[in-house]
């Protein structure tokens, strides 16, 4: 597996939630949007209580050799057919390169 500082790493993407949002105004509690460092992101791997979301559009995520294995992929323009399978107690990072 290989990051590179380049990798935005997000805890939620605003940009990409607002749909699911909008349907449930409550969903982010009114809360900041966190940040993690490709450092920290690292330190956490094998975290159980860690999900990882790659949310590249499906022709970046093919065509690049950068993957994080344990991710799961998810079409950033359908957010609101996925956004409720994750579970809201654990800690939830988006990410694209």
């Amino acid at each position: 597996m290989r990051l590179k500082n380049n990798v935005s790493i997000i805890l939620v993407v605003a940009l990409l939630l607002p749909a699911a949002f909008a349907e449930n105004p409550a969903a982010n509690d009114g809360l900041a949007i966190p940040r993690m460092s490709v450092n920290e992101l690292k330190n956490q791997l094998g975290n159980p209580d860690l999900t990882i979301i790659d949310v590249r559009r499906q022709k970046n995520w093919w065509s690049s050799t950068n993957k994080i294995l344990t991710a799961s992929r998810e079409d950033p323009a359908k957010v609101s057919q996925w956004y409720t399978t994750y579970p809201r107690d654990r800690v939830l990072v988006f990410y694209c390169s």
